[in-house]
């Protein structure tokens, strides 16, 4: 599977039409942007968003528990990570008309004027009052026997197709720009494994100082080698050239390998951005050409931090 990002939106179209029997026909797409009167049109619409895990949203019409349970289903075995949101819109055809109730009115009017006579009442019954008695209009009935559900079912996996489309799309976007960051970074690794033997001659340098200062103020010759010690190992700074080199390939192979690698990839950004904190620490304070280790190192937590907003977005 491509690397793929956790942003994306699809939508699909389709309807379903009646015969004369009541029964639905298969469903069909719906290519033209108009609607067929008397049928069921529906727009099935998918939106991703980044998220740490799967998370399915639905907002689907009253009484789609089933059809809940099968797109949940569907979803969870082609996303792994992001924010999902579901939407099913249902709209009728100009011909879907209310039907009227004729026992109910005609019913409602025989009272009417049986009261109207027994009273003598001079009235008509008003159309308008009728009308807006509970049940007097039956809307249209859904389809029958699952045919939405079915109809938007085989929907469904077009418009996950789609979706993924859109996430792979744009994630060779930010695979690019993730591999460029990588490149700059590991030229700022070198950068400063150029100047890292001149880095040590500092801390020589320093060092020399500082004893001949312990020593000159009649300090015991184990307190001197104790900052002897100390003044040496803050001066190493080849571990973590090392590592951010060792995590630079270890990053660029995990894109190699494609799949779901936003998390591995998040973690290894935290590792390098660690090692260059620590690489900074060592070096501050000092002057010369440990100076432009600092840049070197400000560079790399720069090209780190721009990596984790896009690597973020990965699946």
């Amino acid at each position: 599977m491509p690397i793929r990002s956790m942003t994306g939106f699809a939508q699909v179209k389709g309807e379903i039409r009646s015969h004369a029997d009541g029964h639905a026909s298969p469903p069909r797409s719906v290519l033209a942007s108009g609607q067929s009167n008397g049928h069921l049109a529906f727009a099935l619409s998918l939106k991703a968003v980044n998220h740490r895990f799967l998370d399915l949203h639905f907002r689907l019409p009253s009484g789609s528990d089933s059809l809940e349970m099968q797109l949940r289903r569907l979803l969870k075995e082609k996303i792994a990570r992001g924010h999902v949101e579901v939407t099913l819109n249902l709209e009728r055809g100009n011909s879907e008309t209310f039907a009227l109730n004729r026992p109910l009115v005609s019913a409602y009017i025989a009272a009417f004027r049986a009261a109207a006579g027994e009273f003598s009442v001079p009235a008509e019954p008003d159309l308008n009052a009728i009308l807006r008695i509970p049940g007097a209009l039956d809307a249209p009935s859904d389809p029958e026997d699952g045919a939405l559900e079915s109809a938007v079912m085989a929907t469904a996996g077009e418009a996950l197709d789609r979706l993924n489309q859109m996430r792979e799309q744009e994630g060779r976007s930010i695979e690019h720009e993730l591999r460029q960051r990588m490149t700059h970074l590991g030229e700022a690794v070198k950068t400063v494994q150029l100047h890292r033997r001149a880095v040590l001659h500092t801390y020589v340098e320093k060092l020399q100082t500082r004893l001949q200062e312990l020593l000159g103020s009649n300090a015991d010759r184990e307190r001197a080698m104790q900052e002897a010690a100390l003044l040496v190992d803050r001066s190493d700074i080849q571990e973590e050239i090392v590592r951010l080199e060792n995590h630079v390939q270890h990053f660029l192979g995990l894109l190699d390998a494609d799949g779901e690698v936003g998390k591995k990839l998040d973690f290894l950004l935290q590792e390098m951005n660690r090692e260059a904190n620590t690489l900074l620490s060592k070096t501050s304070g000092l002057a010369g050409e440990a100076l432009k280790i600092t840049e070197a190192g400000l560079v790399m937590k720069a090209e780190i931090e721009k990596s984790r907003e896009q690597v973020q977005n990965l699946e």
